[in-house]
C-alpha cells in the first residue's frame, strides 16, 4: 500500500512478458502469477514430449495469455516473439537426465543452441529486455563441499547437466559483453502442482507424488540416504519475479533452493504421509543412474537472500498438502 493507503502496482504490472516452455512445470506457474500481477503474458512453447509441457496447465488462465506453439531451434519466429518484450523467462529445456545420455544431440539441441538462439535474438533486436534463465543444481557435479554455493566448480555428470552449465556460461557471457540484463536461477528439485507427475524421466519427487497419489509403492535405490535441497514452486516462482524485477539481479547467477535439506528416503516417507496413500520400498541402483549419481547435494540460498531479498516460506510437508489438493481433483488430466 502507499503512504495514501492506495494500492500500489506490482513492477510486472503492465509489462509485455514472454515465457519460453510456458506450458512446463515452472513456466506454466509462472505465467499464472504473472497474470495475477497485471503483466500481458506470451508463452512459446514446442509441446515437446520430453520436455512435459501440458495445455491442462494453462486451464484457469487460458483466455488470458498469448500462445505460439513454436521452437527455440526457429531463430526467426524467436526474433519475432522476443522484439518488443520487457521481460522474459527462459524456461524451456529439456529435463531428463537419463535421455540426455540416450540421445544427447537432441538434449544439446533444446539446452545450448536453443539458448543461444534466445540470447542471439535479444542481442539483435531487444537488448533492453530482462532475461531470466532457469539453471539447474546438478550442473556441479559430485560436491567438493557444502553446502556448496555459486562459486563451487562444475563437473557435471550426465549431458542435461553439462549442457545447462554451458548454457549458464552463455547467458552470462551475452550479459558482460553485449550489456543484456541478464540473470541465472539455479534450482534443485522443484515440486508443487502442475508438474510432470506420471514418469521418472523427470525431478523424482514429482514422480514420487504421483506415485503416491495413485497409491503405489514409491521405489528407493540403495539406501536412499542421499541428502537433497527441495523448494515448493510457489517459492521458486518468487525467485524468479524478484530476479527480473531488481536490478541487482544482473549478470549474476543465484541458488534458490530451499532451507532444510532431507535425504531421499525421508522426501519419500513425508510424500506418503502428506499424500495419505502409497508405500516405500527399497531395491538396488541400476547401473545407469548409478554411474550419474552424485551424492550428498545440498545447496546454500545465502547470496539470493542478501542480494535480492528473497526467501522461501513453504516446507516440504506443507508444500506437499497444498500439492495434493491440486491433484486430487485432476489426477485424470495429470497421469
Amino acid at each position: 500500500m502507499s503512504a495514501d493507503g492506495s494500492a500500489v502496482a506490482h513492477p510486472l504490472a503492465g509489462t509485455r512478458v514472454l515465457i519460453t516452455g510456458g506450458l512446463g512445470f515452472i513456466g506454466s506457474n509462472l505465467a499464472h502469477r504473472c497474470v495475477e500481477l497485471g503483466a500481458h503474458v506470451a508463452i512459446y512453447d514446442n509441446l515437446d514430449p520430453h520436455a512435459g509441457g501440458l495445455l491442462h496447465n494453462i486451464d484457469d488462465i487460458r483466455g488470458s495469455v498469448e500462445l505460439h506453439f513454436k521452437d527455440l531451434l526457429d531463430f526467426d519466429a524467436l526474433m519475432g516473439q522476443v522484439y518488443g518484450r520487457d521481460v522474459v523467462f527462459n524456461c524451456a529445456a529439456s529435463t531428463s537426465h537419463p535421455l540426455s545420455m540416450r540421445e544427447p544431440w537432441f538434449d544439446h539441441d533444446v539446452n545450448s543452441r536453443g539458448v543461444v538462439n534466445l540470447l542471439e535474438a535479444l542481442r539483435r533486436v531487444n537488448r533492453r529486455a530482462r532475461l531470466v534463465h532457469l539453471g539447474t543444481s546438478t550442473q556441479l557435479g559430485r560436491l567438493r563441499y557444502t553446502p556448496a554455493d555459486e562459486n563451487h566448480p562444475e563437473l557435471p555428470t550426465d549431458m542435461y547437466s553439462a549442457n545447462k552449465s554451458a548454457s549458464e556460461k552463455y547467458v552470462l557471457i551475452y550479459a558482460r559483453a553485449h550489456g543484456l540484463p541478464a540473470t541465472v536461477i539455479r534450482f534443485a528439485n522443484v515440486f508443487g502442482p502442475r508438474a510432470t507427475i506420471r514418469s521418472p524421466e523427470f525431478t523424482f519427487n514429482n514422480y514420487f507424488i504421483g506415485l503416491a497419489l495413485q497409491g503405489k509403492a514409491i521405489e528407493i535405490w540403495g539406501d536412499g540416504a542421499q541428502l537433497r535441497n527441495v523448494i515448493f514452486v510457489d517459492d521458486a516462482i518468487d525467485a524468479l519475479i524478484a530476479a527480473a524485477v531488481s536490478p541487482a539481479s544482473s549478470g549474476e547467477t543465484f541458488f534458490a533452493t530451499g532451507d532444510a535439506h532431507y535425504s531421499v528416503a525421508d522426501i519419500a516417507a513425508t510424500t506418503v504421509r502428506c499424500i495419505g496413500a502409497g508405500s516405500v520400498s527399497h531395491r538396488p541402483w541400476p547401473p545407469d543412474r548409478e554411474v550419474v549419481e552424485i551424492g550428498d547435494a545440498v545447496f546454500t540460498n545465502r547470496k539470493i537472500k542478501e542480494v535480492l531479498g528473497w526467501t522461501p516460506r513453504w516446507d516440504l510437508e506443507e508444500g506437499l498438502r497444498r500439492t495434493r489438493t491440486f491433484y486430487v481433483p485432476r489426477l485424470a488430466e495429470y497421469l
